[in-house]
């Protein structure tokens, strides 16, 4: 074949990639519009609380914390207060911070907060007035997500069981089209990285595992000694390179596992095809499936993140990977 037949070939191949990955950015931005709007809820005009909080009175030298459940302050606290999966009702006074994770702090006409506000999953209830609070606090908000928050942290096992719900269908819809977009990017600009990759599992998965999992435990006790051992700023600046090594490894190599897969399933259900479209989205499904599984998840997620870490460990790789032949006589 001659180059310019090869060159037409590979621009054929690259413009059918292309309308791929546009038809399905298209697909994945109205399915993220459908999610969006399906999550989204109208913000309550005013937070009466928890009427099942318990009640604070009196004065408490020390920090009050509320497990599972909601703290309404009436008296005096004299360091700060902390709900998990709760709300924090300041109707009294409070001279440390005051955290509320998976609820919200609400203070009262007449309360004092002396600290700082954090809030992970709810909202910072002050009423109209401006809050009595000291001028150099400030105030940490993230008002996301908070009835899932609340329920984690009141049942922390309920994460292995996810509700069934209309939410968690779209979720994992929008994450099959990212992932499939994300795929036929990359396989579209790595064609050749991918499939040595792709070659490189299929025979030797086992030690691709090995060499991850030991990557893994590597990593995770350098970034521990680094912020243990060194200054605060070569810790941090270590913490940063191992996570950007983790998101790296995280999208190459379950792109390749896609792929993998994608062609193991094209070899017996669909032998005739031949278009990368269908071959990979048919592994990211899969995987998609085994990763919404109860239980089965935290699993499935670990394997996916070693694996994937081994192969990234093992990219430059091209030789020795092959099963040596014994010598015929």
């Amino acid at each position: 074949m001659s180059r310019c037949d090869l060159f037409v070939q590979n621009n054929s191949r690259f413009s059918k990639a292309a309308k791929a990955l546009e038809r399905a950015t298209w697909l994945a931005a109205a399915l993220l519009l459908f999610v969006l709007t399906v999550v989204a809820q109208p913000a309550a005009p005013e937070h009466l609380g928890d009427p099942q909080a318990r009640v604070i009175d009196g004065v408490v030298n020390t920090t009050v914390f509320g497990m599972g459940q909601s703290i309404r302050i009436t008296g005096k606290v004299k360091e700060g207060a902390l709900a998990f999966g709760g709300d924090v009702i300041v109707e009294g006074e409070v001279d440390g911070d005051v955290a509320a994770i998976g609820g919200s702090v609400i203070q009262r006409e007449g309360a004092r907060i002396g600290g700082d506000v954090i809030v992970l999953g709810g909202i910072y209830h002050h009423g109209k007035a401006a809050p009595d609070r000291d001028p150099k606090s400030v105030t940490i908000m993230y008002a996301g997500y908070e009835d899932q928050l609340r329920r984690v942290m009141r049942d922390p096992f309920s994460v292995l069981h996810p509700q069934l719900s209309a939410i968690f269908f779209g979720t994992r819809l929008l994450a099959i089209l990212i992932w499939f977009v994300v795929s036929l990017a990359l396989t579209a600009a790595m064609p050749n990285t991918v499939s040595r990759a792709v070659t490189r599992l299929q025979l030797t998965s086992l030690r691709v595992a090995v060499i991850g999992f030991l990557g893994s435990v590597a990593i995770t006790i350098g970034v521990l000694g680094s912020l243990w051992l060194l200054p605060s700023i070569i810790g941090a600046a270590i913490s940063v390179m191992a996570l950007l090594l983790a998101v790296v490894a995280t999208v190459f190599g379950r792109v390749v596992i896609f792929a993998a897969t994608g062609q193991w399933l094209q070899r017996r259900l669909l032998p005739r095809v031949q278009s990368e479209s269908v071959v990979l989205l048919p592994g990211v499904v899969f995987w998609i499936f085994w990763s919404s599984l109860p239980f089965v998840w935290p699993l499935i997620q670990a394997g996916l993140l070693v694996v994937s870490l081994g192969l990234a460990l093992t990219a430059r790789y091209r030789i020795g990977w092959q099963k040596t032949r014994p010598a015929q006589v």
